[in-house]
């Protein structure tokens, strides 16, 4: 229950959520309580324009991103561990499994064993049933490696996690199995602070690896190079409301699972 809930519930407070609330409630109220229509409204219409501009977009990403920034030079350690959220699934018309728009993971992992960074890959990640079905994630990012040619016995997947925290409890009992010690998680920079504590939360000895970064050093001097830029960056734009969603996401799911007790 606490799956469903926690993957629905969100979506309220999302601005895509909250502005689809704040209009159907000025849609039943629009006759007998215009006041209340009008303030609906105009909230509907203050968080989109909030949230989809990039200065607000792009410095919410970046106080996430940049807690954990990636060394000159990662150290080495027994295992790379790989959180599941990075592929899509071969059903047709895809002639292969698919990498997501966090794909950088998988990419990120057979560079870091191609550099010796660790001897074997852990691949952790189940696949949520009513958010599409399909091979477990673990199972497509093993596909996705072995077809650019990392060998398989360097593979070990955790097929069952359907979160972080199970990423975390599943990961640490491969590990402990194997005399693991110490690794390098990869996930995107994004959900690198949350990842991390709940990692650590269980014992494991993780090193950050971020990949899958949002948000350069480039892009945020763009928003404000010239008068016109900073202008332009106030229009609102999809990207940056996906960009400001994956963030606030990020927040809210540190909430909940320190409610938990998880980190």
């Amino acid at each position: 229950m606490f799956l469903y809930l926690s993957k629905l519930l969100p979506l309220f407070f999302y601005p895509l959520g909250l502005a689809s609330i704040s209009l159907v409630v000025a849609l039943f109220t629009l006759w007998k309580r215009p006041r209340i229509a009008a303030i609906a409204v105009s909230l509907a219409l203050v968080v989109l324009l909030l949230c989809s501009n990039a200065w607000v977009a792009k410095y919410l990403v970046r106080s996430l991103e940049w807690q954990n920034m990636p060394p000159a030079q990662l150290p080495t350690a027994d295992a790379i561990v790989v959180l599941g959220g990075a592929t899509k699934s071969a059903f047709p018309p895809r002639p292969g499994v698919d990498l997501a728009e966090q794909g950088d993971r998988v990419i990120y992992a057979a560079q870091l064993y191609r550099q010796k960074k660790a001897p074997i890959i852990v691949l952790s990640g189940g696949r949520i049933d009513w958010r599409g079905s399909g091979s477990p994630e673990s199972a497509d990012m093993a596909d996705i490696l072995t077809s650019i040619g990392i060998p398989s016995e360097a593979l070990i997947q955790e097929p069952d996690s359907l979160n972080t925290y199970q990423n975390a409890v599943n990961v640490k009992k491969i590990l402990d199995a194997r005399g693991i010690r110490q690794i390098l998680l990869v996930t995107s920079a994004i959900h690198t602070p949350r990842s991390l504590k709940i990692f650590q939360r269980q014992g494991i000895d993780a090193i950050p690896a971020p990949t899958d970064f949002l948000v350069s050093q480039n892009e945020l001097q763009e928003i404000s190079r010239t008068p016109k830029a900073a202008i332009l960056s106030l229009l609102p734009d999809t990207d940056n409301l996906h960009q400001f969603t994956n963030a606030l996401k990020e927040y809210i799911g540190t909430f909940v699972y320190w409610l938990r007790g998880w980190l």
